[in-house]
Order: structure tokens, then sequence, then C-alpha cells
């Protein structure tokens, strides 16, 4: 486990225009596995820096895209603005350059990188995993809108967790994915959490935060990345 880590803003070309993540990583030259963190419908805010640096401790090296280019939301109603406008199209290019680029860092040269991501993250880096051949391991939390139809072409296995009482990542959209997943013979785990609401690991919201819960998912997104990237 790495005491110490870097944090910095980088850029990448995406989209024809300039976009930026937050990358943390332990001290050193590696190299390290790296991980492409996807945002919340909040942004890039506190918490999705948090996860970020969490996979820096524990080796990782760990890219948040900025999906949102400088906005964070602070209420449900701008995160929900925010969200709808953007383009998940572009975004999952974004993502997809977001992988080149770590990719290509003298860091994480010669390492297979993993995806996370949460509510409309889930859905964007379970998309990504589909469409980079950079990615080797996917672990969407309560993903909405999952790409069902594009699951053939992951190239590595899958935990997906879910929580029990989640309107918005709901057992239609859980069972769904299970059965793609499994129609394709993709190595998967789908695990819903009992007695947990949506966003369950985000810990800065203390109404739907579930410490058992998200203890456990933590150590299955270590397990599956550890033995995969």
């Amino acid at each position: 486990m790495a005491e110490q880590v870097q944090t910095q803003t980088v850029s990448f070309s995406a989209n024809g225009a300039q976009a930026d993540g937050f990358l943390a990583r332990p001290e050193g030259d590696g190299p390290f596995p790296g991980v492409i963190v996807v945002q919340e419908w909040w942004g890039v805010d506190d918490h999705i820096k948090d996860v970020a640096q969490r996979f820096a401790r524990q080796g990782f090296a760990a890219l948040a895209p900025d999906l949102y280019h400088g906005q964070v939301a602070k209420e449900p109603g701008e995160a929900q603005r925010l969200m709808m406008s953007l383009n998940m199209g572009q975004a999952a290019k974004e993502l997809t350059k977001a992988a080149d680029y770590l990719s290509q860092q003298p860091f994480t040269q010669g390492r297979g990188i993993g995806a996370i991501g949460f509510c409309m993250g889930g859905g964007l880096a379970l998309a990504l995993a589909c469409e980079s051949p950079h990615i080797r391991a996917a672990a969407p939390f309560y993903g909405v809108n999952p790409p069902t139809d594009r699951v053939a072409n992951l190239r590595g296995p899958v935990f997906a967790a879910f929580a029990e009482q989640d309107a918005f990542a709901n057992e239609a959209v859980r069972r769904a994915l299970g059965e793609a997943l499994q129609q394709h013979n993709i190595p998967h785990e789908v695990k819903v959490y009992p007695r947990t609401e949506h966003a369950f690991f985000n810990d800065t919201r203390p109404e739907v935060y579930n410490r058992e819960a998200s203890e456990d998912a933590w150590q299955h997104v270590l397990a599956l990345f550890n033995e995969n990237l």
C-alpha cells in the first residue's frame, strides 16, 4: 500500500478540444496498473477525487476525467440539468481518449487499465470497457443505461454492484445486464446489496451511505483489478 500519493490535473485531446481530468497515483516511477474513475451526476467532486486517491494508495494510477469540464453540482436539480445536457456519445469518446492517455504514460506502460463508475458513470464505465482495447476489467456501481447490446466487445470480467432499493438501476436493469453478460460468456458477478439505496458507496451522502456494503464492494473491486490488471 502506497503511503504517499501524487495528485494533479492533466489534459488530453478529445472530441476536437482539450479535456481535463484528476489524476492520483503513488509516488515513484511504477509501472502501476491504471484505473479510469467515472463520475456520478454531481461531477468530479470531492468524493470522486477521494475514490481516485484511494486507488492510488492501493498502488493504482487513477484518472477521473472531468466530463462536465469544470462544473460541479451541489443540488440534485443542478446535477440532473448537467447530466441531461451531457452528450453521452461524446462523453464515451472522451473516456476512450482518457484511457488512451493513461495507457501512454510511462508510469502505466505495459499494464492493463480498469474502469469503475457510479450511477451515470456506471453505465459510461461499461460503455468505455466495450469501446477501449485498454480496459481489461470493469466495475460499474448501480450503473444506469448499461450498454447491454455491446457487452460482447468486453475484454475482461465485470463486477457490477447494485443497491436493492434503487429506482434508477432497478431489478430490470440488473437482470438485463446479467443476462447479456451470461449470453456472451463474459466472466461476471452481479451483486445486489440488501437494505441499500442508490449511491450507497458515496460516503459524503450520509442519508444513503452504507459502510458495510461499501467496504465489501471495495474489496471486490480491488480483487478484480489486482487479478486482471
